[in-house]
């Protein structure tokens, strides 16, 4: 039986539905999050939205935004430039979130116009009353592939009759927000996330293709790391359909096929006279999927993404080297062994199941909170199917919102998961502008207002009005946000390393040790140069005494005293000090001289004793007569 081209191409694009009609649980779920609206009044609630699959979702945080619509372009198929419209939020105020009417052009194109005019977040409102379905991107072209790439707003699809509420509030003047909250778009129940990516190893497929290759080589690190601290459980999937019954002993479902038309995948330049055919693209997605099998035995799983991303480097179709020989060159070169990968693969002509692609199979079919698996590449996050665009920092941060919150692992904590929200008004935390400090803090789940800790030194605060340092090393820090001052040489400084943290003035000074300190004038308050004999002057931060006529001051004692006496008491001083010294120099030499003389008696006479008298501890010298 022969078909002609586009009906085998209409053919395999059916394959998939045929495969999960028979099974009363397929179905396709649309991932939701919350839309909140917060004012006016009248409109206040909770409504539903359906994820847009482009872009990148806020997943583990939220964002609140004043939703515009549009008085002219409303289906926003247009440049908005072109009518002289822009979204562009002012300083201080609320992001814009715009709403656009479906219909009339593709879903993509409304969001990346409405990017392009500064829209914070995109809202499509549905032209029909039906259940929400998922915007997705459509079949690139090299039109629509210039800007899918470079979309970066979230989107959601809105019902019709929430849309034209809206639409009536904002007609009757009323300032419409709302909140979009992907907190809990991915469940986050526990310190482990388990994760799958349902992919192809077709790399002739345009643009998605590149974009998961891409994908694959960026996010490898990440997942790796992930992987290796056993944060994360991931698992690789295929989509694989069937030949029907009336077509097995066509030519095309021959080279399309594998195992009898059991397994089947489309041509990949959907041109069966040249190139590579679909049973091609089922074997090595058969090949990966035991790839992965046969490293997780040997506990290491991760060595499918190295795997993966040197065959897309090494083996690329149009180079003519996707094959089985280059396949195994890897394999072997990652310390794999090959014949265990080739008995996981079984016999591909066999009219038999294949086990290892049957599991896949059943895995397609959506089960409890999952959907099927209709849209490929897809990524399911604790079986939820994450919705945007497939890219590290987007991916990872849907990863990071699985976990229970306090168990992130640091990846998740790192500069690429940073939301940027504190630099909009330093996120409204507290900050120190002088000292560089601010207790603004970017996480993935959005910014937090928490005191920091600078340089080993704490600060305590509610994060939003005020942060104090505290404890040992305070005054380092902007000098502990006291008053200082220098002149003349002189420092002085109302910070304290001790105590209860307070700003306190030094001795010398009066105010509040914050913002100011003056000088007290110590002579005019009589609190120094009390003696009859002084004259005082006041210094910054001090004073000096001096006496009249040949007399010195005393400082500690406030009173004058004479020179002469002075030196004539030093000179008496230094006098003892050397009769004192040379009295306990004789001292110490006659009591050396003493005991040398006695030690010298001694010896002497144990010496004329022992001739005349041994005594009992010494031993008797024996000779030759005893």
């Amino acid at each position: 039986m022969e078909l002609r081209r586009s009906e085998v191409i209409g053919l395999f694009l059916g394959l998939f539905l045929l495969s999960v009609s028979p099974r009363s649980s397929a179905r396709f779920v649309v991932e939701k999050n919350s839309l909140k609206v917060t004012s006016p009044d009248k409109i206040k609630g909770t409504y539903d939205s359906a994820i847009g699959n482009f872009g990148i979702p806020q997943y583990g945080g939220s964002m609140a935004g004043a939703v515009v619509y549009p008085k002219e372009n409303q289906n926003g198929c247009k440049d908005f430039s072109d009518f002289s419209i822009s979204f562009q939020s002012k300083p201080g105020a609320l992001p814009t979130f715009v709403l656009v009417d479906r219909g009339d052009c593709l879903f993509a194109l409304k969001i990346w116009n409405a990017q392009k005019a500064g829209a914070s977040a995109v809202l499509v409102a549905d032209n029909m009353e039906e259940a929400l379905i998922t915007m997705d991107s459509p079949e690139e072209d090299g039109s629509s592939a210039k800007y899918i790439e470079n979309i970066t707003v979230p989107s959601a699809l809105i019902e019709k009759s929430f849309g034209k509420t809206l639409k009536n509030a904002i007609s009757r003047g009323d300032m419409v927000n709302v909140n979009l909250d992907w907190r809990e778009a991915v469940p986050h129940p526990d310190d482990r996330v388990e994760y799958e990516l349902w992919s192809n190893s077709n790399d002739e497929c345009g643009v998605k293709c590149d974009m998961l290759m891409e994908f694959v080589k960026d996010f490898k690190g990440a997942a790796q790391i992930l992987e290796k601290g056993h944060y994360t459980q991931f698992t690789p999937h295929y989509i694989t359909w069937y030949c029907p019954q009336a077509f097995i002993l066509s030519k095309q479902c021959k080279s399309q096929c594998i195992n009898h038309g059991r397994y089947c995948a489309p041509d990949p330049e959907q041109d069966f006279s040249t190139g590579y055919e679909g049973k091609d693209v089922v074997l090595e997605n058969l090949r990966q999927l035991c790839v992965f099998r046969v490293a997780n035995e040997t506990k290491k799983p991760w060595v499918w993404w190295d795997y993966v991303t040197d065959f897309q480097i090494r083996c690329p179709m149009k180079e003519k080297k996707y094959n089985k020989e280059c396949a195994d060159s890897i394999i072997r070169s990652l310390g794999l062994d090959v014949k265990k990968i080739e008995k996981c693969m079984g016999d591909p002509n066999a009219d038999s199941e294949n086990p290892v692609l049957k599991e896949e199979q059943n895995a397609q079919v959506g089960k409890g909170s999952r959907g099927d698996v209709t849209i490929l590449p897809t990524l399911v996050v604790n079986n939820h199917q994450y919705r945007g665009k497939l890219e590290k920092s987007a991916v990872l941060k849907a990863i990071c919102a699985g976990f229970e919150e306090t168990t992130e692992p640091t990846v998740c904590l790192s500069n690429d998961m940073e939301t940027n929200e504190c630099l909009d008004n330093n996120g409204g935390c507290w900050q120190d502008k002088t000292a560089n400090v601010t207790a603004c803090k970017d996480t993935f789940r959005g910014r937090v207002c928490e005191c920091p800790l600078v340089h080993g030194v704490q600060f305590k605060g509610d994060g939003y009005t005020t942060c104090e340092a505290s404890g040992s090393g305070r005054c380092k820090i902007n000098n502990g946000g006291c008053w200082s001052d220098s002149r003349d040489g002189h420092s002085y400084s109302a910070c304290l390393n001790f105590g209860n943290g307070k700003c306190q003035c030094p001795a010398g000074f009066k105010g509040d040790g914050v913002k100011t300190c003056e000088d007290i004038d110590e002579c005019k308050e009589k609190k120094a140069c009390q003696c009859p004999e002084c004259t005082c002057k006041n210094t910054w931060g001090s004073y000096e005494c001096t006496c009249s006529g040949d007399l010195l001051y005393i400082r500690d004692h406030d009173t004058c005293i004479s020179k002469h006496g002075v030196e004539t008491e030093s000179s008496w001083a230094a006098v003892w000090v050397i009769l004192i010294g040379l009295a306990m120099a004789g001292f110490g030499a006659y009591l050396i001289y003493k005991y040398r003389l006695r030690s010298y008696m001694d010896s002497e006479i144990r010496a004329i004793m022992a001739q005349y008298m041994p005594l009992d501890s010494q031993v008797e010298i024996p000779n030759h007569m005893n």
